[in-house]
């Protein structure tokens, strides 16, 4: 993991706008997360913004056990149609300090589709050592990947 970043991307054969409104909609996050961590929303099915907060309840993986877990989110950067993140804490704000996002570009006239990258940014994370360590950076990628490929999929059609 070169210094506290991961990031994936891919053209999505499908507007920005159309692509964001996913994303912006915490309600519809389990169905698109690759890393099949997100068990579902605890929040209504509502548009985000900058500042908002909402709540997952997670699947952490050790081995073959599945452990339950449920995060605290809230929007740190917004731009419609453009870019999203959120930071993710738990545990009372003890743990986490990640941050997801995503960044939105047209590609050619915005007719040939949009280029996604997602990134997970660990600067502010609580436990950096922990997590930069080992094999969680290349899940993470892989999970990402799985991500955009599942994002594609419910927006192409």
């Amino acid at each position: 993991m070169e210094g506290k970043t991961v990031s994936v991307e891919r053209v999505i054969k499908a507007p920005p706008d159309k692509i964001f409104a996913l994303l912006a909609d915490a309600g519809k996050h389990s169905t698109f997360d690759g890393s099949e961590s997100v068990n579902h929303s605890t929040a209504e099915s509502v548009p985000l913004s900058m500042g908002s907060k909402f709540g997952m309840a997670m699947r952490g993986r050790i081995e073959t056990l599945f452990i339950p877990y449920r995060t605290t989110n809230t929007v740190v950067e917004f731009e419609p149609n453009r870019r999203i993140a959120w930071k993710t804490t738990g545990a009372g704000g003890l743990i986490g300090g990640r941050i997801w996002r995503y960044e939105l570009s047209p590609v050619g006239d915005g007719q040939e589709g949009t280029l996604v990258r997602e990134t997970w940014d660990v600067s502010e994370d609580k436990q950096p050592w922990l997590i930069t360590r080992g094999s969680m950076p290349k899940q993470t990628a892989d999970g990402m990947r799985a991500t955009l490929e599942r994002i594609a999929e419910l927006v192409e059609s």
